[in-house]
């Protein structure tokens, strides 16, 4: 449908140190959840930047937290025994996390502690939520994946307002994973990884969500991750198993592929380094983080989410 676009590089940032690492230590429970394969020695995700300019990441896998300085230097600042998945810093600077075994919570790193936010929606606890995206008005969006699918399309999406109180708004998707709002916060995009493509709903002056539909339909790898946003509305997808991120304009058209310099299994993006315009990537078969330096000209190519 559309010529293939232009393919951009990456380099390594940082790599998680084989003394952190837990291989052959993945356990029974957490290999039935799918977080990974007996090979697997950590799995990153999540990643988000704080006003200090330090990257912190999840490990699904082993239910780490690290915090990675400018430097690319690593250090854990919080273990635990759940599934943490998403992980998103709000403009205050709390740090709250997306665990598909306890749900919503709030990270303290300097002391090392988490504390639940929301563990249920009347009453039964959630399928497994997955990621985050917070609003300009503080209100917070998640999607609850748990093991859906093709077989089972029942994933969800909710909206935890700032006020108090949550709204269900899609109990539908196959698989709902990265989340994202458009600058204009008139559209809100949603990962649907078991359908291998990207939904996109219009946000209703009360922050509800109709004439959801199929934005961008994608193929291969194991489907759409993570997701991100630039100024100019272009929306990045990290395209796990295919080893690369996809950018698309606010139109859908593919405009530039960026590849992985490691493994294949690219989960998510999150904007940072100098003006907040270069490109970081999670690739969790290697336990790496990459960086594209999306310096193009004409093109404002940076994040809109406040840090």
């Amino acid at each position: 449908m559309f010529a293939a676009p232009p393919v951009m590089k990456t380099e390594v940032f940082a790599r998680i140190p084989d003394s952190m690492r837990r291989p052959g230590q993945l356990s029974e429970e957490r290999l039935a959840a799918g977080k990974g394969t007996k090979k697997t020695d950590c799995f990153i995700e999540g990643p988000s930047f704080d006003r200090e300019e330090n990257l912190y990441l999840v490990d699904i896998a082993f239910g780490c937290f690290y915090r990675v300085s400018p430097q690319g230097e690593v250090a854990i600042v919080a273990e635990s025994d759940g599934e943490p998945n998403g992980l998103k810093i709000h403009r205050d600077g709390r740090i709250f996390v997306a665990d598909h075994k306890h749900g919503i919570l709030l990270l303290d790193p300097a002391k090392g502690t988490l504390t639940a936010v929301a563990a249920r929606y009347r009453t039964e606890r959630f399928k497994g939520p997955n990621d985050l995206f917070f609003a300009k008005n503080g209100d917070l969006y998640f999607t609850d994946q748990g093991q859906s699918g093709l077989q089972d399309p029942t994933g969800r999406v909710f909206r935890m307002r700032a006020e108090g109180g949550m709204d269900c708004l899609m109990d539908t998707v196959p698989s709902p994973n990265g989340i994202v709002m458009n600058p204009a916060e008139t559209f809100l995009y949603v990962a649907a990884t078991r359908g291998n493509c990207i939904w996109r709903g219009m946000v209703l002056p009360d922050g509800g969500i109709t004439r959801v539909g199929n934005f961008v339909q994608m193929s291969g790898g194991s489907g759409p991750d993570g997701l991100a946003v630039d100024q100019a509305g272009n929306l990045f997808v990290a395209h796990a198993g295919m080893g690369c991120v996809w950018m698309f304009s606010p139109r859908g058209e593919p405009l530039l592929r960026i590849d992985s310099c490691a493994g294949h299994m690219t989960t998510n993006v999150a904007f940072g380094g100098k003006d907040n315009r270069d490109l970081y990537i999670t690739e969790s078969e290697t336990g790496s983080v990459l960086v594209a330096r999306m310096e193009i000209p004409g093109e404002p190519m940076h994040s809109h989410a406040a840090r």
